[in-house]
């Protein structure tokens, strides 16, 4: 194949993408992308059309976008130095195309020219909305500016990237620098079995230790980090492993500190450019929230409403610990923050009778995931069926544990089709999230094309003989990441960059967010809910106090989120006055004491390590307060399901008609009023949250 990664077949020919390919693919989709820019910049004034300007524009770049999506996929998931460095070499080029596109005088009078004609104020529906769309993006990135100003905007665009990416490399590459080598299995007392199996097979992987002589080796990957911090009697070996985790992106030889300062310099310099008074409020324009105050007052609200609460919590949890070790009963007990999760773990059992590690064996993957395909079926009517991955109809994956499925809908169409890839890897970034590579959708002559997406994690792997078994938040996660799926294999808008995700980001997160609701309800649960050995259900008994330890610490879990979009939002709002400053974290805790549990030590934030918030140009960067603004959303809109029923298939198939299906061809406030009839309310979140 000349050049692989420009092949646009449905089924990617994964194992034909090599290193070697990157530069001399993307160096041609450049040079394609650029010609068909250049004739859109040459119509004459007075033959422009629709078609020749606005539907061009969307069309130029769409084999560079394609090429470049498997490229930027391939480093999240099968990251290597030659790879690495591949994308690393093309990087500044792709980044500095995309800059100056809205920034190019000769497209941007065509726009405009365009618009002022009787066809451009004669558009109605998705034309109308498209046309609006691009005029405001071009304006909102730099267009209307003299040219020094333009200029100086590409190079920052360009430089923000190559930033970005190195804070995202230092992040994995920190993270998988460390191990934690356990030799004595008596300083594993409380861990749970599935966690030491797992810790013993990752030995095992690295020839360490022997059949006679086992050795535990633990990771800062979440499956093998998680448990250790909340479970493990032993708190040296708690402490090492927190002492790692929060030095990830703060040390040497993967010190982001640097970068951030020049980060945010860059943001807060691009905003100036574009006349707005920090980054916050030229991002949040076009969003819901409309500027940085209104968005950090939001999380204000939420915060206070939660304080109260906090600090019976803080104050509850620390009279726990000292009243369990004989502690002095001090006026503000204090906690080390490498014994948070372990104190919580044992006052939620204390409280409540409740171990989450007892709902595991009920949730093995296989399970989870047939459940959730027969949910999406009950309430919209989809019908989901894996594709093998080895054999002679094989559908190529990157990676031996990838998965592939169809959807299609309930008149027989094929929707759409996806890969899952759900276990950690070194080669894989940390977290969860989707993606799309193709999108589809319906085409001018009338028919529709398949949608094609991914969804990736770093959920517990098999162990021990025995299959995946998730914790409850793991299967939040898939049914998250879900939700967003669904939201791009399920969109029927004919304009490609008004489908499905590609929505204001304080919108985005309502279809992955309401999915998680059904992770909680009993009905929906024994779709899936059931014990890999026996078959059988969770137990009334064990709902009964998972339900009741719902909301246990939910001001805390509230707060930590309003601490983490309070921190983004004062990065990009105050931006002088962190800046500058040799090291941020000082001040930005300072900052944000008001959300912090108080501990001793103060615990570090993870500042060096949000890659929500650095590892991107944009990313979340002033938007992070999405997640509980997109909650409220949701929670309001779940209580639509759970008045009309929560398999209720007339209240799906309007989710699907006024939300999934319609990406961005309406402001989402309209879109949501649609499916509600009214505005959005906060009471259903704080009532769920039991605040």
């Amino acid at each position: 194949m000349t050049h692989p990664f420009l092949d646009n077949s449905f089924q990617i020919r994964w194992l034909q993408l090599r290193a070697a390919d990157v530069e001399p693919d993307i160096v041609s989709a450049l040079a394609e992308a650029q010609g068909a820019l250049e004739t859109v910049a040459a119509v004459p004034l007075a033959a422009v059309t629709y078609a020749n300007t606005v539907l061009a524009l969307e069309t130029a770049t769409l084999a560079l976008s394609q090429a470049w999506g498997k490229v930027t996929h391939l480093q999240s998931v099968a990251d290597s130095p030659d790879l690495r460095a591949a994308h690393n070499a093309v990087l500044p080029k792709v980044s500095a195309f995309y800059a100056k596109i809205p920034l190019w005088p000769e497209l941007w009078q065509r726009l405009k020219t365009f618009a002022a004609t009787a066809e451009g104020q004669s558009l109605t529906g998705i034309h109308r909305r498209f046309l609006d769309e691009t005029l405001a993006d071009f304006r909102q990135a730099g267009a209307d500016l003299p040219a020094p100003a333009r200029s100086r905007l590409e190079a920052i665009q360009t430089e923000l990237a190559e930033l970005t990416q190195k804070y995202s490399e230092n992040v994995l590459d920190a993270t998988n620098a460390w191990q934690m080598v356990v030799e004595d299995e008596g300083r594993l007392a409380g861990l749970p079995d599935h966690a030491k199996t797992a810790a013993r097979q990752s030995a095992a992987s690295k020839q360490l230790g022997s059949e006679e002589k086992p050795v535990w080796r633990f990771t800062l990957h979440a499956p093998s980090q998680e448990p250790l911090l909340t479970y493990l009697y032993d708190a040296p070996l708690r402490q090492e492993l927190w002492s790692a985790a929060v030095a990830v992106g703060a040390a040497a030889p993967h010190d982001n500190t640097p970068l951030i300062a020049k980060i945010l310099q860059l943001r807060a310099e691009k905003a100036a450019l574009l006349g707005k008074s920090h980054f916050a409020d030229a991002i949040l324009e076009r969003r819901m929230a409309k500027n940085g105050a209104r968005a950090l007052s939001f999380i204000e609200d939420l915060r206070v409403r939660s304080a109260s609460a906090f600090q019976r919590e803080c104050t509850e949890l620390a009279a726990f610990k000292a009243e369990r070790t004989g502690g002095a009963a001090a006026p503000r007990p204090q906690l080390t923050p490498w014994e948070l999760g372990y104190w919580s773990e044992k006052l939620r059992r204390e409280k409540y009778a409740f171990d989450e590690e007892v709902l595991r064996p009920y949730f093995p993957m296989g399970n989870v995931i047939a459940g959730l395909f027969e949910l999406v079926s009950r309430v919209f009517g989809l019908r989901v069926a894996e594709r093998p991955t080895t054999g002679p109809d094989a559908v190529e994956v990157w990676h031996p544990d990838v998965k592939f499925y169809d959807m299609h809908d309930g008149r027989g169409r094929h929707v759409g089709s996806f890969y899952a890839d759900w276990h950690p890897r070194e080669s894989k970034r940390g977290g969860a999230w989707m993606n799309y590579l193709l999108t589809g959708g319906p085409q001018p002559d009338g028919s529709r094309q398949p949608h094609l997406g991914l969804i990736c994690g770093n959920l517990t792997p098999p162990s021990g003989g025995k299959p995946a078994l998730l914790t409850h938040r793991e299967v939040e996660t898939i049914f998250h990441e879900f939700g967003h799926l669904l939201h791009h294999l399920l969109g029927e808008v004919e304009i490609k960059s008004l489908n499905g995700v590609n929505v204001a980001w304080d919108f985005v997160e309502l279809p992955s967010q309401i999915m998680e609701n059904w992770c909680w309800e009993r009905d929906s649960l024994d779709l899936f809910a059931r014990h890999y050995a026996s078959g059988a259900v969770i137990p009334p008994d064990i709902y009964g106090k998972m339900i009741a330890a719902k909301n246990f610490r939910a001001a805390t879990l509230m707060t930590r989120q309003a601490a983490l979009a309070k921190m983004d939002l004062l990065l990009h709002t105050r931006t002088a006055e962190f800046s500058h400053l040799p090291d941020v974290e000082p001040a930005i805790r300072a900052a944000i004491a008001d959300c912090l549990i108080p501990t001793e030590p103060p615990a570090p934030t993870i500042v060096k390590r949000f890659t929500h918030i650095f590892a991107d140009p944009v990313g979340y960067a002033a938007g992070y307060y999405s997640y509980k603004w997109a909650e409220v959303l949701e929670a309001d809109a779940f209580t639509r399901f759970r008045k009309e029923g929560l398999f209720n298939p007339q209240v799906g198939a309007e989710f699907v008609a006024k939300v999934l299906s319609r990406g961005n061809a309406a402001d989402p406030a309209e879109l949501f009023r649609d499916f509600m009839g009214r505005e959005p309310d906060l009471e259903p979140l704080l009532q769920r949250s039991g605040l």
